[in-house]
């Protein structure tokens, strides 16, 4: 079976509840700290190894306790981590988390290890072999992401480009994303720049997903607990069922089963051991 590639970051979370999020100048009190893992290139891994797909890992933690206790995790989920390289120069990535009563959430990221990831990073896509998918998202430095893409591209893997958090790719890199994935206000920041990805996905939360004219409605969740990661999910649960070699529709529902599924528990990622 083909390899899920995953290129990203890997963050340590540390999640508050408050009944509301605050207004700029604004405190609001909260619940107990709730320290979980996350960053958008390992929730993604974790989503798609819980979808059954064999999946390699490539990113950085810090030379701490943070990083090896992620390691560890990212193992017990399935993922194999020995393209995860520690930096013994900087700290582990860490993420504010704020989820309100009605499970929105609010997140501010300082990167630590991830800002370190460089194409020095990728040498090990050169096992890629034709059928495998490199997932990639926004959260590590963008020339690494579109020299990612380009090089599994010529090695005939697929590539699946999530533009979160929204910044500017070039066309010719947008171009080899099958598909590009982006939330609603990421595509209208795509539409505002003018650029137009030949295979574009749109993620619509409770309104389901759209891949070109192709619309897959969202599962629906009677209680949820905490929306952080299931556009991660998606993402990940997406991947997993291209390389098994699912057509769109049957890879959209899988992914929305599996994204509906993510917000009945705290935090970005289940406890290892059960599945997505």
């Amino acid at each position: 079976m083909p390899t899920v590639w995953v290129l990203g970051s890997l963050n340590v979370d540390a999640i508050v509840r408050v009944e509301r999020h605050p207004q700029p100048g604004e405190t609001v009190l909260g619940g107990p700290v709730d320290i979980r893992f996350g960053g958008k290139g390992a929730n993604q891994a974790v989503a798609a190894a819980g979808a059954g797909a064999t999946v390699r890992m490539i990113g950085r933690v810090g030379d701490d306790a943070d990083g090896r206790a992620y390691l560890d995790s990212l193992r017990r989920h399935g993922v194999d981590v020995r393209d995860v390289r520690v930096d013994p120069r900087t700290a582990t990535g860490r993420a504010a988390i704020a989820v309100d009563a009605g499970g929105e959430n609010t997140i501010i990221v300082s990167p630590g290890a991830n800002a370190a990831v460089d194409t020095t990073d990728l040498e090990p896509l050169d096992a890629v072999a034709p059928g495998d998918v490199l997932l990639l998202q926004l959260e590590v430095d963008l020339a690494v992401v579109a020299e990612a893409a380009k090089r599994v591209s010529a090695r005939q893997g697929r590539v699946v480009l999530n533009v979160a958090p929204y910044a500017a790719l070039p066309p010719d890199v947008l171009d080899l994303g099958d598909p590009v994935v982006a939330n609603e206000s990421e595509a209208a920041a795509l539409a505002a720049a003018g650029a137009t990805p030949g295979e574009l996905l749109v993620t619509r939360g409770g309104a389901g997903s759209s891949w070109g004219e192709l619309r897959v409605a969202a599962d629906r969740v009677a209680d949820v607990v905490d929306t952080t990661g299931a556009g991660d999910t998606y993402c990940g649960a997406l991947a997993a069922a291209l390389a098994r070699g699912e057509d769109r529709e049957p890879a959209m529902r899988e992914a929305s089963a599996a994204a509906a599924r993510s917000v009945t528990w705290s935090g970005a990622q289940p406890d290892p051991g059960n599945r997505v």
